[in-house]
């Protein structure tokens, strides 16, 4: 496995982007001060999955991207990729060549990349745990970590020989082992702590379940009881249905009967009716006679008494005549 190409855009120094070859002839890259060499060691070391910001000499994480100058703007991004051969299949992958990316927001999101397929952190440092290759990996030295080297500070030179013995990997694992171990022992004092309380609450539990049996028992039994009812009563209304039907049945046959009787009243009520009006009418003429013959007969009885009058004033004169003479 060898390192052939690292990619920069964005990261400190390197405004544009930059990619730098490691050709099998290459053995260093040097130059002067503020060149941006350190800068190189650690786009490699935060590609790889460095998470102190301390580390690459910097405040925060944000730092690491191109903040501008007076000629560039600043970068919304950084951005850096590493490419290796794999023709020996040292990573446990197929692909002959792989790169790692690693890109940071300046919102703070950030992403990680395996031949620019999107993964994770974890993903990226199991593809290179048994390589010796890392973050915090003595194959990229620093300044300040030879000065740490030649000062032993805590353990580094034991740390280095670990590292090329090839144990630290059995030390990490044996980390992690620990830690899962210890989440194990919580979780089991959690349970012990459940299994108490589950425990304390069995009995009353068990009086719960025991009342919901009741409770569904009895529930089966007035649906049962709820049936027999509802079949007792449908058979107590087509009883009285049945019973009802018939009374209208005869009571429709004596409406029936009793209607023809009110066509035939009513005819005759009209034949009488009719037979009224002829005897009204007949009356009225009647009337009308009778009325003509009560005014002739007082006319006849009017002058009949003039006549009498004539003939009493005619006696009376005449009778006066006698006494003169």
């Amino acid at each position: 496995m060898r390192l052939t190409t690292l990619e920069i855009k964005g990261f400190k120094s390197f405004a544009e982007r930059t990619v730098i070859n490691f050709n099998e002839d290459v053995i260093g890259i040097v130059g002067p001060n503020g060149c941006g060499k350190s800068n190189i060691v650690d786009a490699m070391r935060w590609v790889l999955g460095e998470q102190k910001s301390k580390e690459l000499r910097s405040e925060k994480m944000s730092s690491v991207i191109f903040n501008g100058s007076k000629k560039k703007r600043q970068s919304g991004v950084a951005e850096v990729s590493l490419t290796f051969e794999n023709t020996k299949n040292i990573l446990p992958t197929e692909f002959g060549a792989v790169t790692i990316t690693r890109i940071l927001f300046r919102s703070g999101e950030s992403e990680y990349r395996i031949n620019g397929v999107q993964c994770r952190l974890k993903d990226i440092t199991n593809l290179f745990l048994d390589t010796g290759i890392g973050s915090n990996s003595y194959a990229i030295i620093a300044l300040n970590m030879v000065d740490d080297l030649l000062t032993d500070r805590e353990n580094s030179r034991r740390k280095l020989f670990e590292q090329a013995a090839g144990i630290s990997k059995y030390k990490k694992r044996k980390r992690e082992t620990l830690n899962k171990l210890k989440g194990t022992s919580a979780d089991l004092e959690r349970v012990e702590d459940l299994l108490f309380e589950i425990e304390g609450n069995l009995k009353r539990l068990e009086k719960e379940a025991k009342r919901a049996k009741r409770y569904l028992e009895i529930k089966e039994q007035y649906q049962n009881y709820a049936i027999e009812l509802a079949v007792h009563q449908l058979n107590a209304y087509k009883t009285r249905y049945k019973v009802l039907a018939n009374s209208l049945q005869t009571e429709q046959a004596k409406y029936l009967q009793l209607q023809g009787e009110i066509h035939t009243r009513e005819a005759g009520l009209e034949k009488s009716k009719q037979a009224n009006l002829d005897k009204e009418k007949k009356l009225a003429e009647e009337q009308k006679k009778t009325k003509k013959i009560f005014r002739k007969n007082r006319g006849k009885k009017k002058d009949k008494q003039k006549r009498k009058k004539i003939a009493e004033t005619a006696q009376r004169a005449n009778f006066c005549i006698n006494l003169e003479g």
